[in-house]
């Protein structure tokens, strides 16, 4: 040990282990250890990268969760930690002394004036503007802060110069009763933590204790009755000040600057006027208690001794603002989240507030669950996550579902969405929920930070997308001809059979082969995807619709039908295949009849290799002319081409033109037009008219998908307005309202079904437009 180690409790101990080394407690306290020079190891279940990153440049050795080092002499744990963590077992049998963050604390601070931050609401804030105003000031001191300043500018922990040192001091647990502090600052009280303190009278029993153990001076609130309750017992050799908007250091609000506001002063401050880098009103009763202790204390204050106040994390913190600001914040206790809510309320200026709120403990929820409702009404809609339980095993009226009751009960359901267990689902909720102009906040003492950032990830990425739209769609227009058509949020329900389905986020219905190819080239430049849509057969467009760029051929200079000399056949993408068969009746062209009957394009059915009536369509392919993606055209021989069931392998990622076709030799009109109307009736008789897409599934080698289905007894079942049909079990036909969620639950029915039945795994046929069925099978 070098020589500016302290022993602690009475032990010549060099080698520290704390357990639940990541949480905003411990590792400052293992930054402050490391300083003082013992040899510091730690690990925790779940690191945050930036805690982890301060621990490592530190010096202080991350393990494996359950590993504790051979050479560990002591052990630190978080009251999180219970006795039956593997660490500990260990740290029990090797016959090691265990002690929990606030006793080592109290520990390592005893040879020093400490100042004793404290209280239920506000600490680490009130804590990180002391430590700022008095480094300002060039006062010496250390510290040791509960939390993480949101910039690199101070450490959240340092053993520091001189007799003083700053820390916050949780009552959590019952290691205040540890602290003898030379300053006591109570920012305000109440009644928490009801797994340790029972009653309202065990948490007034601890603080009262705590003041009387005050040597030098008490700092208390003049807005906390229970504060006040406390100063009345008497009792106290260390004599008591107030801070407030009447107490003896008297702070107010004069005017709001961004970020933060202006706060005039009076009573005993001797500086008139401050400005504090940070908003709210409960920001106003913090900046003025810190600035209270640290002129007592001898520190110079100037008017900017908070105007740089870095914020700590996770107190009301943004960590993203544009079309919608995003907050987080530590609130768990039901005052804490009606301030913050409050504050939020004052800030915005449009939109709606809206609330992410994860319950922190099954003992605080049970105790608090009707005023958390309470509070939480003060947003325009809460988005309810399960309680993050900590170290405690559930108990009855303490879980999420209590607070949605409670909820309910006061007529706020509509605008609260709880799905229990399914936090990848309520933040899809949230997604689609938000509009430009909302604040949204994520409140929450637990891991709820994870889920804000990660929430935050994508809103950029899809702020990023929007306006990569945008940019296209200036470009587009500049130079797209007047005849193409380029519309957003088109509704592609009436274009498909199934008619069902969102909009597309743009549609284009270019008007020439240099109008797809800009499209193409600006889409590719912006990474945006492209699908190709023909006549809105053979897919399943789902109902919250497409973001990508969706084209069709549909303009008429896509529809050609052109016979050629060497006598083939030249037919754009775009001509429907019962036009095709039509005219090629008329002009005694034979090979096309089983077509007719095919609900799509000419582009559609060289993309899937169509097949009716035991034709296939390229069976009467000769060459096919393609776009590529990049926008370079080509043409293909159906030799190079790589086509099987249903699959044109170079159509996957490029869009087919036209083609030319080779008929079978001319025949009379009239007996092409009974051999269609052959096909017409084996299909009215064999397939059902209501609005489908087509097969649903493959057929399985050797197999008929429609006779797997009606053997397993499924014609006629129904999800919603999506039926198996009675005609052809392989079709799902909408009986009217059906939507694209029910046509998809079908599918998985069906599928489920089959297997149990026959033991067969049907493959869809019918595409999921913009989706991998994958995704959702």
């Amino acid at each position: 040990m070098s020589a500016g180690v302290p022993s602690v409790f009475g032990l010549a101990v060099t080698r520290v282990h704390l357990l639940g080394a990541g949480g905003m407690g411990m590792a400052p306290l293992g930054l402050y250890l490391a300083e003082l020079g013992f040899m510091v190891s730690g690990e925790d279940d779940g690191w945050n990268p930036a805690v982890r990153a301060l621990l490592e440049q530190a010096g202080v050795t991350l393990t494996a969760p359950g590993t504790l080092p051979d050479e560990v002499q002591l052990v630190v744990h978080s009251s999180a930690v219970a006795p039956s963590h593997d660490s500990r077992r260990r740290a029990t049998a090797r016959g090691l002394p265990q002690v929990r963050r606030g006793e080592m604390l109290a520990e390592v601070v005893k040879g020093r004036k400490l100042v004793a931050v404290t209280g239920s609401h506000g600490k680490t804030t009130t804590t990180a503007m002391l430590i700022t105003a008095l480094h300002r000031a060039g006062f010496p001191c250390g510290w040791v802060l509960g939390g993480l300043f949101n910039d690199a500018t101070l450490p959240p922990a340092r053993v520091g110069a001189g007799d003083w040192v700053i820390a916050e001091v949780d009552e959590s647990d019952g290691t205040i009763g540890r602290f003898s502090p030379e300053v006591t600052v109570v920012v305000n009280l109440d009644w928490d933590h009801a797994d340790h303190y029972a009653k309202l009278s065990d948490l007034e029993t601890a603080f009262s204790a705590l003041l009387a153990r005050t040597k030098g001076a008490i700092f208390l609130s003049d807005a906390c009755p229970l504060s006040a309750r406390l100063a009345a017992r008497g009792g106290f050799t260390a004599p008591i000040h107030t801070f407030g908007r009447t107490g003896e250091y008297q702070g107010h609000r004069t005017a709001d600057r961004s970020p933060g506001q202006e706060l005039a002063l009076g009573g005993r401050f001797a500086l008139a006027q401050v400005t504090v880098r940070a908003p709210g009103e409960f920001n106003v009763a913090n900046a003025t208690a810190a600035l209270a202790v640290a002129q007592h204390l001898g520190a110079t204050l100037t008017s900017d001794s908070l105007a740089e106040f870095a914020g700590v994390r996770r107190r009301q913190s943004v960590l993203h603002a544009s079309s919608i600001t995003v907050y987080e914040d530590y609130a768990h206790h039901p005052t804490e989240i009606r301030a913050l809510l409050g504050s939020l309320r004052r800030e915005r200026t449009t939109g709606r507030l809206v609330v992410v709120f994860q319950p922190h403990r099954f003992t605080r929820t049970a105790q608090f669950k009707a005023e958390f409702a309470a509070a939480l009404a003060g947003a325009d809609h809460v988005f309810l996550m399960d309680v993050y339980a900590a170290s405690e095993t559930p108990v009855a009226g303490g879980t999420s579902a209590d607070i949605y009751a409670e909820l309910k009960q006061g007529g706020a359901a509509d605008h609260v969405t709880y799905l229990p267990g399914d936090e990848t689902g309520l933040l899809k909720a949230l997604a689609a929920a938000l509009q430009p102009g909302d604040t949204l906040a994520f409140v929450g003492a637990g891991d709820i930070e994870l889920t804000a950032r990660a929430f935050v990830a994508r809103l950029k990425a899809r702020e990023e997308r929007e306006a990569a739209w945008q940019n296209f769609l200036i470009t587009a227009r500049a130079r797209l001809g007047p005849a193409t058509k380029l519309l957003e949020h088109e509704v592609l329900a009436a274009k498909t059979t199934m008619r069902v389905g969102g909009p597309a986020r743009v549609y284009a219905e270019p008007a020439g082969a240099e109008d797809l190819q800009h499209l193409l080239r600006e889409a590719g430049a912006r990474n945006l995807p492209v699908l190709l849509l023909g006549r809105g057969s053979n897919l399943i467009i789902p109902d919250h619709g497409v973001d990508g760029l969706v084209i069709s051929l549909g303009h008429p200079a896509w529809q050609s039908f052109e016979p050629q000399p060497d006598g083939r056949l030249w037919v754009g993408a775009g001509l429907r295949l019962k036009n095709l068969c039509g005219l090629a009746t008329k002009a005694g062209l034979q090979g096309f009849e089983f077509l007719e009957g095919i609900p799509g394009s000419v582009g559609g059915a060289l993309r899937m290799n169509a097949g009716a009536m035991g034709g296939w369509m390229f069976d009467v392919v000769d060459e096919v002319r393609l776009m590529t993606l990049a926008g370079e055209i080509h043409t293909r021989k159906k030799a190079e081409l790589h086509v099987d069931y249903r699959h044109c392998a170079e159509l996957h990622d490029a869009i087919a033109l036209g083609a030319w076709l080779r008929p079978a030799a001319g025949v009379d009109a009239d007996a092409i037009r009974r051999q269609i109307e052959v096909y017409q009736k084996k299909r009215v008789e064999s397939q059902p008219r209501e609005p489908s897409a087509g097969c649903i599934f493959k057929n399985p080698p050797g197999g008929s998908a429609g006779r797997l289905i009606d053997e397993s007894g499924l014609k006629g079942e129904r999800v919603g307005d999506a039926e198996v049909s009675t005609v052809h079990a392989n079709f799902i036909v909408n009986r009217g309202h059906a939507t694209s969620a029910d046509i998809i639950a079908l599918v998985q029915k069906v599928r489920a079904r089959v297997k149990s039945v026959r033991g067969v795994d049907l493959e869809p046929e019918v595409l999921l437009y913009g989706q991998e069925w994958r995704d959702v099978l």
